[in-house]
């Protein structure tokens, strides 16, 4: 960064070399290309890429096949072209002009309509080419610029030029770091940060950084391609081999929240506008883009009582996400809840599957397997219990009912699926005969059995709460916080047991334990028991293996807790909800702290997704049964950076005694220099040695205070 000189300064160097300031044009001084001295430009200081304004025509669309109407009816086409194009964009003032014919004072079937951009004048082009307005008049919608390259078009055809094929940049290139490394962004005041963890030299290593880079919020995407990030506009994606390049827009104005399918295909952006009367609810917008191409395949809208069925969680009233996407990692399908009915849209036309809903009357949830198109829906009791509450698993896209079960008594119900969609649990909380109070108990579905064996689990004390629930990763089994706080019990149970396969059995229980959430390892076996908000950020790293603790620690206030994608590391953060100690702490999986970070005003920490490993099941099973050959390369490698720490701490030391010896030098010399004076002021005495002295008493006598008092006497007493 170049050194800030005042304008005092300037005109003092200026005087000096006989230069007068105030015949310079200061305006008219301009760097050479490409250089610019170490001054920042203000674009630098707020880089955010906005989306382009009144470039060329861009803005500008040409909406052909109008109505042919007089003067008396033309403002009232006026008003049904502009509500159309209005919803889709911001349309500038006087940006829309309809040409009248001078001789019949007709309008000549053509309209030129201004947007403030050109991502919603492109927009409004593939959203309404093609509209029909009545049976007569459908629109033929163009940009503006294109009529210049229409009339270019030659009238003999001529084979397009062959271009030689350019490889675009690998995507993946962060996977084939030598040093096998993970990426975390981090959101800190102003500025966005893409971080490698370091953890074998206990620090971070940056990437890239950026300020201004997203006005609320950013995402990864399921694979971790993209860096996703949301401005006014819209929202972008961002990612690269060597720096994080912008790789596509998504316009989409005021959007509020974003989603991607779970193979990265597609993304939905969601924005809700304030209504012009107060009375109604807010307008709700989703649209469906492709990824790659930035194309919108599909788009909603709607009030915000239409998209708030289902689902506990929301933003403003409405469930998010809206969608819920199904089928795996191939992106086939995706779903929303209706009143009392189950919208299923397919990708390949991104219509409804058989042009129909699925009809389920007073439908409350629904939950995607996470690997095949099957659907598991809930329905509450209705007719006052006459009807009882029902968990129905729907294959898709045959609509057919593979199981369902009946549920009694129902105060509540939530799904949880195991990864790899082997099982499903159903926690069920039910009202006692009384109705005064409540219990739970869990339905366990195993669904790649035969005729999908349903299992009842009750706890041992039916009236405890349930505060947390999780499964294990890829795995079978599953752990229940439950009982009261402050210091509930931890409980683990395996969908298999040592003699029977097709029986739940409880592991153990772990004891009033300090805990309310369950963080399990992406690659199973260890979970933290993590007390968290209340609790104080109290951790515990198990090890449900060998059922043992393996350490327990504390991160004060800390609010999130986050796996990396191989399980070999942890991240704690206090993020700004706390006005202290913000920042994160990075941990091993057994609960050793390697490093910790302070940031003030931080806001997010996100550890970047692996996709999932190429490697076969029996390639993986190979690897671990030859671990040992396998990890020689990385010990030496781990030894070669412990001695490398061991010397920077060598060194660190050897600087830090130079220094003191440097200081004592100094000491020694200063010393010896004020040696007369402080003879002068010994009378003499040229010693410094206090043994030589004679130490002697001396008695010194102070007045302190002097008081006179009168006393009265009496001569009558002698």
């Amino acid at each position: 960064m170049a050194e800030v000189i005042s304008m005092e300064d300037i005109r003092a160097t200026a005087s000096t070399l006989g230069i007068d300031v105030s015949n310079i044009d200061f305006d008219s001084i301009r760097l050479p290309p490409g250089e610019d001295f170490g001054i920042t430009s203000d674009d630098d200081l707020h880089e955010e890429d906005p989306l382009e304004y009144d470039s060329g025509f861009g803005n500008i669309i040409v909406v052909d096949n109008l109505p042919v109407v007089p003067r008396e009816k033309f403002e009232k086409l006026e008003g049904v072209v502009r509500k159309i194009y209005s919803q889709i964009g911001v349309i500038k003032e006087d940006g829309l002009w309809m040409p009248v014919d001078s001789d019949t004072q007709k309008t000549l079937g053509y309209c030129f309509i201004e947007y403030n951009t050109p991502q919603e004048a492109e927009l409004a082009r593939e959203k309404t080419n093609g509209y029909k307005l009545d049976r007569a008049h459908i629109f033929a919608v163009n940009m503006f610029d294109d009529f210049d390259r229409f009339m270019k078009v030659p009238d003999e055809w001529a084979p397009p030029e062959t271009k030689p094929y350019t490889p675009g940049e690998n995507l993946q290139h962060w996977l084939t770091d030598e040093k096998a490394r993970d990426q975390f962004v981090i959101r800190a005041g102003s500025d966005t940060e893409v971080l490698w963890n370091d953890a074998r030299h206990l620090k971070p290593e940056p990437v890239y950084k950026r300020a201004y880079w997203t006005e609320s919020f950013v995402q990864w995407s399921p694979l971790g391609t993209y860096l996703a990030t949301v401005h006014r506009q819209g929202a972008a994606v961002w990612g690269g081999a060597t720096a994080f390049n912008r790789l596509m827009r998504y316009a989409h104005p005021q959007v509020k929240l974003i989603d991607f399918s779970p193979g990265e295909k597609y993304l939905i952006t969601y924005s809700s506008h304030e209504p012009s009367n107060p009375r109604d609810t807010h307008r709700v917008v989703l649209n469906v883009f492709d990824v790659r191409t930035g194309k919108v395949m599909r788009d909603f809208k709607g009030s915000m009582d239409e998209f708030s069925v289902g689902g506990a969680g929301g933003v403003s009233g409405v469930s998010w996400p809206v969608f819920r996407w199904g089928g795996g990692k191939e992106d086939k399908y995706f779903a929303r809840i209706g009143k009392n009915v189950i919208s299923v849209y397919e990708t390949e036309t991104f219509s409804l599957i058989d042009k129909k809903s699925l009809k389920v009357e007073n439908v409350m949830d629904l939950s995607w397997s996470p690997a095949d198109p099957i659907l598991a829906l809930f329905v509450p009791e209705l007719g006052g219990g006459n009807q009882p509450a029902r968990v129905s698993l729907v294959q898709i896209p045959s609509k057919e009912e593979l199981r369902q079960k009946n549920l009694f008594s129902v105060s509540d119900c939530k799904m949880y699926w195991q990864s790899n969609g082997d099982y499903l649990a159903v926690k069920v909380d039910r009202y006692t005969k009384t109705k005064k109070s409540t219990y739970t108990g869990f339905e366990l579905f195993r669904i790649k059995e035969r005729d999908i064996p349903i299992e009842v689990l009750e706890l041992e004390n039916k009236n405890d709460k349930i505060i947390a629930f999780a499964w294990e990763p890829k795995g079978h089994r599953f752990a229940v916080i439950h009982g009261d706080s402050p210091r509930p019990d931890v409980s683990f149970y395996s969908m298999r047991s040592g003699s029977n396969t097709g029986r739940v059995s409880k592991l153990t229980t772990l004891k009033g334990k300090q805990a309310n959430a369950l963080f399990w390892s992406p690659a199973g076996r260890y979970i933290i028991l993590a007390g968290l908000k209340g609790f104080n950020g109290q951790l515990e790293f198990y090890n449900v293996d060998e059922l043992e603790t393996m350490a327990t620690a504390e991160h004060f206030m800390a609010t999130d807790i986050e796996w990396d994608p191989t399980g070999r590391y942890v991240a704690t953060s206090v993020t700004s909800v706390h006005e202290m100690e913000n920042g994160f702490n990075i941990w091993s999986f057994n609960g050793k702290l390697l490093y910790r970070i302070l940031k003030d005003h931080f806001f997010q920490f996100l550890w970047r997704p692996r996709p999932p490993s190429f490697l076969s099941p029996e390639k993986e099973e190979e690897i671990a049964k030859n671990l040992k050959k396998y990890s020689k390369k990385y010990e030496a490698e781990d030894q070669d950076v412990s001695m490398l720490l061991s010397e920077q701490d060598r060194e660190k030391r050897k600087m830090l005694k130079d220094e003191w010896e440097r200081w004592v030098n100094d000491w020694k010399r200063w010393h010896e220099e004020e040696k007369a004076e402080r003879q002068r002021l010994r009378d003499g005495e040229a010693s410094d040695e206090e043994e030589e002295y004679e130490a002697k008493e001396v008695e010194v006598e102070e007045l302190l205070d002097v008081s006179e008092e009168v006393l009265s006497f009496d001569l009558d007493q002698e």
